[in-house]
């Protein structure tokens, strides 16, 4: 007599295929995404691309614009569009770190008649942090920013709070009016993922601009992703594959913008006083893998890595002297180091 045939349950689905299935999910989250941010912001695609790379990446992003080119209203949008708390600092010079961080405050216990120390957290204290105009505040109230925006947690009087994830950093620089203000040392510039320039819109953009904010405004924003899909798609990213050849290429890219390394072209060791460090090598490859799930592949490829070589370049490059009396910008240098390195 035959034994009755035992069905065997369907196992587990393998930690990779079950990446397959998120990058197809955060796929079609972005399209949704992208939709919602269409529905107030008009034009500027790079800029909403790089903004969702830099979110899934983990980095922050240095937004630079003259005003009125909806770079807070995008950053709101966002926010709304993912159920992010968002906040903003509007960064002037009397700006003090605590008004950053936040402050201990005396109070009295009714109960007991003791005084003690109450910690109040500041505006920090949240998942999408807008820093505008952060070069008006001294070095002193910009360094706030830095143990937040490193380690994720902020210490205040002896203290260490950790800082809700995600959380995640875009501040906005005004590159025409320069007067009162205070350039971002290099450490905290490191900081940046990307430098995202915003740029006028085109002409049928700027009158449909203006036709949709002269009327009445009823958009209400539908989320898309919770905190905690935000979470696992940022885990995500570090997970997709790259080939050897890809980082490779990366980081060859990265040192040719040192004018000591012998890639370096002869633009780049007359005009760059100094180039990249290993952080633009790690943000180029963790940007591309980003990129590449957000579009919906498998593997980072070198195609990404070069389209976002000038946003992890440009606030990164220190340039001479003689670059600033001869009009030598980062974006030369960017456009030779890509011209005399092929993939």
């Amino acid at each position: 007599m035959n034994e009755p045939v035992r069905s065997t349950p369907p196992s587990a689905p393998s930690s990779a295929s079950s990446d397959v299935v998120r990058v197809q999910q955060l796929s079609a989250a972005r399209d949704e995404i992208v939709s919602r941010l269409r529905q107030r912001i008009i034009g500027q695609d790079e800029v909403v691309e790089l903004l969702l790379i830099a979110l899934f990446a983990r980095g922050h992003g240095l937004f630079v614009g003259v005003p009125g080119l909806a770079k807070t209203l995008l950053i709101t949008t966002l926010a709304d569009a993912l159920s992010l708390h968002s906040n903003r600092i509007q960064f002037t010079p009397d700006l003090m770190p605590s008004d950053i961080t936040g402050t201990d405050v005396l109070e009295d216990d009714a109960s007991t008649g003791k005084r003690h120390f109450r910690f109040i957290p500041g505006p920090v204290f949240t998942n999408i942090l807008l820093a505008d105009e952060v070069n008006r505040a001294p070095p002193k109230t910009q360094a706030a920013l830095l143990q937040s925006m490193a380690e994720g947690q902020v210490t205040a009087s002896g203290n260490t709070y950790a800082l809700e994830q995600p959380y995640l950093v875009f501040a906005t620089q005004n590159p025409i009016e320069q007067e009162g203000t205070y350039p971002l040392p290099e450490a905290q510039l490191d900081r940046f993922l990307f430098q995202i320039d915003v740029r006028y819109p085109s002409p049928h953009e700027e009158i449909e601009i203006v036709k949709r904010t002269t009327s009445p405004m009823l958009t209400t924003i539908t989320p898309v992703l919770s905190s905690k899909d935000i979470i696992g798609f940022q885990d995500l990213v570090p997970r997709v594959p790259v080939a050897d050849h890809v980082v490779q290429h990366a980081v060859t890219l990265v040192r040719a913008s040192r004018p000591d390394d012998n890639k370096g072209s002869e633009l780049v060791r007359k005009n760059v006083a100094f180039g990249a460090g290993p952080r633009a090598s790690q943000g180029l490859i963790l940007g591309a893998k980003a990129r590449a799930v957000l579009h919906g592949r498998y593997a980072a490829e070198i195609e990404d890595v070069r389209a976002l070589l000038e946003p992890v370049l440009k606030h990164r490059l220190v340039m001479n002297f003689r670059a600033e009396a001869e009009g030598v910008t980062a974006e030369h240098v960017i456009d030779d180091i890509k011209q005399s390195i092929e993939p």
